[in-house]
């Protein structure tokens, strides 16, 4: 009912936002801080994995253009 109000009014209050944007922080289900490590060390191997993959397939095209051009 209230954002029909501001809706109709057409104006923003920052105060109910911040009371809003407050309240949905407080529902925020937060990562432990092992969590947070494991994580971390998934999408540092996934990186590595990735630019190995990368490196391999321009490693593989650089020599085929070489062969190419020659």
């Amino acid at each position: 009912m209230e954002e029909q109000r501001n809706e109709a009014s057409g104006g923003f209050n920052p105060k109910q936002f911040l009371s809003e944007v407050q309240a949905e922080m407080k529902k925020v289900s937060w990562s432990t801080k092992q969590e947070m490590i494991s994580y971390t060390g998934v999408v540092a191997v996934a990186v590595v994995i990735v630019c190995a993959l990368i490196w391999i397939c321009d490693t593989i095209f650089a020599r085929l253009f070489h062969i190419i051009l020659r």
